[in-house]
């Protein structure tokens, strides 16, 4: 298949939640390890070659993370990260989780207990500690950052309250993981932190599983195998994808700057939504810098999203999933929002989103307000 050639395709891309753009340091670093002809596992000359680079990303990415290389699981992604987390850690035993946590973790604990959100949608901690003493569960899973609105729990006392009733902590770092100034989760007292590589601008089909000491003793395999990662996912190595996963998470430290810079063009959207009638959910709690979910009254999510589509404009429904299927947001219901949860996108900057991004995403948008003004007045005139 040919790459289709940015000339090629004029369009604004404002998806990265749902994956960033290849870095090119990670592109580099994929075609380097494509080079390489041995098995990780493998004990001769090329073996060790390819182990060499599997160990060399392991370091890179742990020394990043704060974690210890031999507590850091490579797997083939968040999802399974997460499950690896769920089912590994838990035991059978009970679980809690977030309202508004990510259907990887719903559908990996369909029988966990549900922890309230407040109407910022983070976790509301007096709730969550009356929780914990309820039920006394074995495992709590609490997203860093929320993936749909970019609303920031505060894992340190989140990890303090599970500390106090005994329950370890896994936290799905996927989004926050290089867009966070500190993303060191077990220093704050998690057990387990899953990440994937193509949220910060590595390949798709790369994630890891870190863990702290305890819970390292404790990781019962999803994935039994060859005895890779010690024993904890077997499975050969997608060395590709692991060079590339530690070179973007390197290349995000090295333009760590650029975060104010995804703010300042976050909040000139926000600005111009917020004059055509758009609310922005969670706006009264700490964000993601590259994040905003909109709000038009009167507009279905997936009316939005077609629309600028249409405008060279790509977006996400509030609740866009792997089927391609637009659905009421869970998390925006969970925030107290009702029918408004229908009327959400997703906006999420790049790293490489151009300066002029805000005046041609308002430029679409502008169009659409217009549009569910226009559909709100025939209503009104219908009634009467």
């Amino acid at each position: 298949m040919t790459r289709p050639s940015p000339a090629a395709d004029p369009g604004l891309y404002l998806d990265a939640n749902a994956t960033e753009p290849l870095r090119p340091e990670a592109r580099a670093a994929i075609l380097a390890a494509l080079d390489l002809d041995g098995n990780p596992a493998s004990v001769h000359a090329e073996g060790r070659a390819a182990r060499k680079y599997l160990e060399s990303a392991r370091a890179t990415l742990a020394a990043r993370l704060g974690a210890r290389p031999e507590n850091l699981v490579f797997c083939a992604g968040a999802t399974e990260a997460n499950a690896m987390a769920i089912h590994g850690l838990a035991a059978g035993g009970a679980i809690v989780i977030g309202a508004t946590e990510h259907d990887a973790v719903r559908a990996a604990a369909p029988n966990a207990r549900i922890a309230p959100v407040d109407d910022a949608g983070q976790l509301d901690l007096a709730a969550f500690a009356a929780l914990l003493a309820e039920c006394r569960p074995t495992l709590a899973c609490v997203m860093a950052a929320n993936n749909e609105t970019g609303v920031l729990n505060d894992i340190a006392a989140i990890a303090a309250l599970c500390a106090a009733s005994g329950t370890m902590l896994h936290v799905d770092a996927v989004q926050a993981a290089g867009r966070v100034a500190d993303p060191d989760y077990l220093a704050q007292g998690a057990s387990s932190v899953a990440i994937s590589a193509h949220k910060l601008g590595g390949p798709k089909g790369a994630g890891a599983l870190l863990l702290a000491p305890d819970a390292a003793a404790r990781l019962v395999p999803l994935i039994r195998g060859g005895g890779q990662e010690q024993g904890r996912r077997g499975g050969t190595h997608n060395l590709p994808g692991i060079a590339g996963f530690a070179a973007a998470l390197d290349a995000v430290h090295a333009t760590a700057g650029s975060t104010p810079r995804l703010a300042a063009l976050r909040d000139a959207i926000e600005a111009g939504a917020r004059d055509c009638g758009a609310r922005i959910a969670g706006a009264g709690a700490p964000r993601l810098a590259n994040t905003t979910c909109l709000i038009l009254p009167g507009l279905a999510a997936e009316t939005q999203v077609i629309a600028l589509d249409l405008a060279g404009i790509r977006v996400s429904a509030g609740a866009a999933c792997s089927s391609g299927k637009v659905a009421r947001s869970h998390v925006l219901a969970a925030m107290g929002l009702g029918d408004l949860a229908s009327n959400a996108i997703r906006v999420s900057l790049p790293w490489n989103a151009p300066d002029d991004a805000p005046a041609r995403f308002l430029a679409a948008y502008r169009r659409l307000a217009d549009r569910a003004l226009r559909k709100s007045a025939h209503v009104s005139t219908s009634a009467a």
